[in-house]
């Protein structure tokens, strides 16, 4: 019987590889080796980012409510309290486009969290 070598399956694990290492400089892109450490090291990175995204925007959405309720003289604290009390239940990435696109509607909330303190 005939000895089976992977030669066809290396070739095509390492171009798979280096078609994910384009666009790398220098020997990142050419050199397998080098190349593999970096689209590793880049896939763990990719998976970090998916994480911290999510942080990212729940944190810029809070910013944005705070600073409308600032405008409207309530605490960000206190006016998520009193939406809780006033069993209102939006969330904050609707929260902080209605504070940028309708400062009346977002009024309006503050007036009722202020309502229900």
């Amino acid at each position: 019987m005939a000895r089976v070598k992977g030669a066809m399956h290396t070739r095509k694990r390492r171009n798979r590889v280096l078609k994910l290492a384009k666009g790398y400089r220098g020997a990142k892109s050419k050199n397998f080796r080098v190349a593999n450490q970096a689209v590793m090291k880049s896939l763990v990175y990719a998976y970090i980012g998916r994480k911290q995204k999510k942080r990212e925007f729940r944190r810029l959405w809070i910013t944005r409510i705070s600073a409308a309720c600032r405008m409207s003289g309530i605490s960000y604290s206190r006016f998520m309290n009193g939406l809780k009390r006033a069993e209102i239940n939006i969330n904050r990435k609707m929260l902080s486009e209605i504070a940028i696109a309708d400062m009346a509607a977002f009024t309006t909330l503050v007036e009722k969290a202020k309502a229900s303190l």
